[in-house]
């Protein structure tokens, strides 16, 4: 109690006291990004059962969404390479704020807030010089865009918050410029990589692929309370060849590939849309829009607990109930893949962001 009251008296000093909490844009568990039957883009909160609490207007294709740690306040980010992001008001479904990249940058679609809710951090490419950065926004400020800090690397897609307070980043090794559209410039020569980084940018650790693995592109991360990374990569080597696609790596140690066989490895073709790991770091679940099939596997015994083809599926959480996945053609799939809700009028987006 004594630390929350400390807590809550830093919040006031630094004038970030709550205002709307997330209770009262209806108790979302998830946000997900979705397209219309009619065309329009939105985005959405997502009871623990998969029923929409709030829909929120977007002005084009969403990717992931940033939760704010306890206001009602989610920043929804334009698909790479879009350069704008808002900041919605979930409870009032009202736009607080527009994010613009700044001149020689664009958004990868993906951002982290700070734990107490200040900072916004965001991963972005500075395609003139064909580095990452991360850009920095302060929330007290109207989101002002304060500065900026490397990002370690080449194509900086995910970004996430450890528990320790330091940022991680995927940096997916992979240099595109606007002018190219989403072409892929430097397949032979990428390093993709996890960069640890302070909330200052002082860089802590880094973790390399090798050179065998070198063209599998870290995209997507996901932490659990201890720490433990898992990260979901996307193969940009020879379609014909199968390579391991999901990893794990704790501070201090070396990189793990998760061995789960050709043959699971195979039916994922090649692409990892989106990733989860358990609370507790027992269990990391991965899909494939591309293959069409969702793999869950145990860390601890290093094996696959159950491989289900599902169509179209993408955005995967563990949520209090398990694993939780998202489909474009309108499914919110929970219970281990039990129970679901439909929406025929809604194709779902790439990932599905727990609160």
């Amino acid at each position: 109690m004594t630390s929350r009251r400390l807590f809550l008296a830093g919040l006031v000093s630094a004038g970030l006291t709550p205002t709307t909490s997330w209770a009262n844009a209806g108790g979302p568990s998830f946000l997900a990004a979705a397209k219309t039957l009619a065309g329009d883009y939105v985005l959405c909160g997502l009871s623990g059962a998969g029923q929409i609490v709030f829909q929120i207007p977007l002005p084009a294709r969403g990717h992931a969404a940033a939760a704010h740690p306890y206001r009602a306040e989610a920043v929804a980010f334009a698909r790479r390479p879009g350069r704008f992001a808002l900041i919605l008001n979930c409870a009032t479904g009202n736009v607080s704020a527009e994010l613009t990249s700044p001149k020689g940058r664009h958004f990868y679609g993906h951002g982290a807030f700070g734990a107490d809710g200040r900072y916004l951090y965001t991963s972005e490419n500075d395609f003139e010089t064909a580095q990452g950065v991360i850009g920095v926004w302060d929330s007290a400020q109207d989101y002002k865009r304060i500065g900026e800090f490397a990002s370690g690397g080449v194509g900086p897609h995910d970004i996430k918050l450890l528990p320790s307070g330091n940022l991680v980043v995927a940096n997916g090794g992979i240099e595109t410029h606007p002018e190219s559209g989403r072409a892929k410039l430097n397949i032979a020569t990428m390093e993709p990589n996890l960069t640890y980084l302070t909330l200052s940018g002082e860089r802590l650790e880094q973790v390399g692929m090798g050179a065998d693995l070198h063209k599998n592109s870290i995209r997507h991360l996901a932490i659990s309370g201890n720490g433990l990374v898992a990260f979901g990569m996307q193969w940009q080597g020879d379609k014909g060849q199968v390579v391991p696609l999901i990893g794990t790596h704790q501070r201090g140690q070396d990189a793990e590939i998760l061995d789960l066989g050709d043959g699971i490895y195979d039916r994922m073709n090649g692409y990892v849309g989106s990733i989860a790991i358990s609370a507790d770091g027992s269990q990391v679940a991965a899909t494939s829009p591309r293959g069409s099939v969702v793999v869950s596997a145990d860390l601890v015994r290093r094996d696959v607990i159950k491989v289900t083809p599902q169509a179209d599926v993408c955005g995967v959480v563990f949520g209090g109930g398990g694993m939780v996945v998202t489909t474009g053609m309108g499914q919110v799939i929970g219970g281990w893949l039990g129970g679901q809700e439909s929406y025929p009028d809604l194709h779902w987006d790439n990932h599905l962001v727990g609160l």
